[in-house]
């Protein structure tokens, strides 16, 4: 691991790119307590500006706090049923579920659940604002039918049926519609670009500029990115076309996402990305530059980081993008490879003589990373799992950004709603090239007062799109105004002490122990002290997937030999010998097995009857942890297990590790199971009333068969569950994948 404050050395960003890009792929799950030792120096600031900052902040909430106009109707609202209530949790599930029902009926069905179990009186006058004491009426009117009448026939369940039926849920869901409409519109500037630019003027009379990012992402088909590449191209169209002459400041640029452009933006498919996707971008950066809009790469998911860092560099050295300086690109602070991404876009910016407007942001997708990687059981996190760990690596991002080394080769342009943020980036930079960024309805008072107080630039984020686009976006925002421990929501709450929103997050972060948020477990803890969660491995990241795939190789032109098992023992006497073939290519020997015939048939089934009594007394814990080893044996030999599914059964490697995965999890899962319920008495009641209790065993010899297309999992699935019981077990692999099921027998 290189040391973080080595970015600030004179000829950092000299190297070649090669030696800068392989200090990237390797922090992708790092332990993050040792990386965060590394950038805290980078991050802390001294003392000057410390209270430089706080003195700053400070003041920019008093004067946010003064503004009569801080507190939008939205943010009202979301201040008043924030996430940590019942009744914001209630509102958010309602209105994100809203705009994804196809059917009035089940739109309907959803309000009478939803509305039904709020005490929405308690919200009653809380709020100075008209909206939302207002729509707080409307729910309560809504809601009042739980307790109105309710002596008549009981259940409150009753009363809302008897009596919203009367209210009439077509009027309250189109009331929702309208709501889910008017937080739109909070939120997206325009449904077209004629309408966002109109409506934009206001803004760039104040000296704003704007981003304009059209709503979608995610193409699923390729009819899904003709038409968002269209929305892009006509954006591109508008923007250099518009001709507004209001305001002196910076021209708006367009942010576009990749995954809206390419059914298959993924690592897998990175010929068709670097082929088909590469062409349509260099379609789009051809129609900017002609036109002069910008155009700047949005940041997704940490998965497509590394790809998206690729594309970028080709487009960047193309003859096309050469000596523009209007192609930037957007890197997230919360992800742990941010910093060595910076350097290795300052150095690729330095090597060809231009500039690349950057957006630092804080990252909108963490959710997201953290679960995904639970659930694919992967080592570690790709982002930090405290805000001020967050928080605190923007710090030091920025103080790279804005260091000498780079100038004239970065362009900082810093996106952050949190005003003690902005106080630091104020008191960090030592020239002003930079500005700041935005999103459209969030944080107007806070940079109208920055526009006042500095000579700096201010650029908003603005989505553009229709209704039926909104729903991720909107999400996302709602998200992250509604959470109460949210600087955006604290900021305009005068319940929160101004001093609670200006501690320095380096200050904070240092004061953790442990600096890694000891409430999110690492995906290997996931289940706690009951088991250990399967290991998996990202093959969309560089490094993870070289290491993982020096497993494998070794096995790659392995010839494997099987027969028949009986009582551990490999019988080689009186079968068929059959060569095994790989399904996608039938001139590659897989290897070979041998077939039963009937008289193994019987003395396997005769051994295993035998066998039983010994096996069914067994103590249950060392039954248990006999399977547990097994899954240990798994994950030790993951490599070969690899090549076997890939080369046996035909399957993807992804394919292969969800196999390996799903084996190890039914093994540690039955495993926990048989301590749980097989050692625990069970008690039952003869026809006599006399109460006998007994301890579950086992019921005698398990025949399992299983499916080729499962040839691991769903063979050891019946295997060990049998035997996690006390049972004896026959188990017949599928034809096609015995060699995989032999090798599985042969660790157990």
């Amino acid at each position: 691991m290189f040391k973080a404050i080595d970015v600030l050395t004179p000829g950092f960003i000299d190297q070649p790119l090669s030696a800068i890009w392989s200090l990237i792929s390797p922090l992708y799950s790092v332990d993050e307590s040792t990386w965060l030792q590394e950038l805290l120096p980078l991050a802390t600031p001294t003392e000057q500006e410390r209270q430089n900052t706080t003195t700053a902040a400070t003041q920019l909430i008093q004067q946010v706090r003064k503004d009569d106009d801080a507190i939008h109707m939205i943010d009202a609202l979301l201040l008043e049923y924030s996430l940590d209530t019942h009744e914001g949790i209630l509102l958010m599930c309602l209105a994100e579920a809203l705009m994804r029902i196809p059917d009035a009926d089940t739109a309907d069905a959803l309000i009478r659940d939803k509305l039904s179990v709020a005490d929405w009186k308690k919200h009653l006058s809380n709020s100075d604002s008209l909206f939302v004491n207002a729509s707080t009426w409307g729910l309560l009117v809504t809601g009042k039918v739980v307790t109105m009448d309710e002596n008549e026939d009981g259940t409150p369940s009753n009363v809302i049926n008897r009596l919203v039926n009367r209210v009439s849920e077509p009027v309250i869901r189109k009331a929702m519609n309208q709501a889910m409409k008017i937080m739109g519109h909070q939120f997206v500037l325009g449904r077209n670009m004629k309408e966002a630019l109109k409506r934009g003027h206001g803004f760039r009379d104040k000296g704003y500029t704007y981003s304009f990012d059209m709503l979608g992402e995610a193409a699923l088909t390729q009819q899904d990115a003709n038409k968002y590449f269209d929305d892009y191209m006509k954006a591109i169209t508008a923007v250099g076309n518009d001709g507004y002459q209001g305001s002196n400041s910076p021209s708006p640029t367009i942010s576009i996402k990749l995954s809206a452009l390419h059914p298959r933006y993924e690592v897998g498919q990175s010929e068709r990305v670097m082929g088909e996707m590469r062409e349509q971008l260099l379609g789009l950066i051809r129609h900017a530059r002609s036109l002069n809009v910008g155009i700047t790469i949005d940041a997704e998911e940490a998965d497509r980081l590394e790809l998206s860092l690729h594309l970028f560099k080709s487009l960047y050295e193309h003859p096309d993008t050469r000596g523009w300086g209007q192609f930037g690109l957007v890197v997230q602070a919360y992800s742990k490879r941010a910093l060595p991404v910076l350097a290795w876009l300052a150095a690729l910016a330095k090597q060809q003589g231009d500039c690349i407007p950057l957006r630092l942001v804080k990252g909108a997708y963490w959710d997201t990373e953290i679960k995904n990687c639970q659930q694919r059981g992967l080592s570690g996190y790709p982002v930090y799992t405290r805000k001020e760990a967050t928080d605190t690596s923007y710090l030091a991002c920025a103080r790279f950004l804005l260091s000498e080394s780079v100038r004239g080769n970065i362009f900082p342009q810093f996106a952050s709603h949190n005003a003690h943020t902005v106080a630091a980036i104020t008191q960090i930079a030592q020239h002003s090239d930079f500005e700041f960024q935005r999103l459209h309805g969030m944080g107007d008072a806070l940079y109208n007062t920055v526009i006042k107080q500095n000579d700096v630039n201010v650029r908003i984020y603005a989505p553009v799109g229709s209704h039926k686009d909104l729903l991720p976006y909107l999400v996302r925002r709602l998200l992250e105004n509604g959470a109460n421990s949210s600087f955006v929501h604290r900021l305009v709450d005068a319940r929160c002490p101004i001093e609670d929103l200006v501690h320095h997050p380096a200050d904070v972060l240092a004061a953790r122990s442990p600096l890694a948020n000891p409430h999110i477990p690492l995906p290997a803890d996931l289940y706690g002290d009951e088991r250990r969660n399967s290991q998996g491995f990202n093959i969309e990241i560089e490094h993870e997937w070289s290491t993982f795939s020096d497993r494998i190789k070794p096995f790659m032109q392995t010839q494997w030999k099987a027969g028949p098992l009986i009582n551990g023992q490999l019988i080689t006497e009186n079968v068929d010998i059959k060569s095994v073939l790989a399904p996608y290519d039938h001139s590659e020997t897989v290897g070979s097995i041998g077939w039963a015939n009937a008289d193994l048939v019987n003395d396997a089934l005769n051994t295993a009857a035998q066998a039983y009594p010994a096996w069914r007394d067994t103590p249950v814990n060392e039954r248990a942890t006999a399977l547990e080893k097994l899954a240990d044996l798994l994950e030790e030999n993951y490599g070969e297990f690899m090549a076997l599914c890939h080369r046996e059964a035909g399957k993807t490697i992804q394919d292969s590790i969800d196999e390996v995965r799903e084996a190890v999890d039914f093994c540690r899962y039955y495993a926990v199971q048989a301590r749980k319920n097989m050692s625990a008495p069970v008690s039952f009641t003869r026809h006599d009333q006399r109460t006998i209790q007994m301890t579950r065993k086992g019921r005698g010899v398990f025949v399992c068969i299983s499916p080729w297309n499962f040839p691991l999992a769903i063979f050891l699935g019946q295997v060990t569950a049998a035997l996690a019981a006390g049972n004896t077990v026959i188990a017949k692999p599928a034809e096609q994948t015995g060699l995989i099921a032999f090798r599985a027998i042969e660790l157990m």
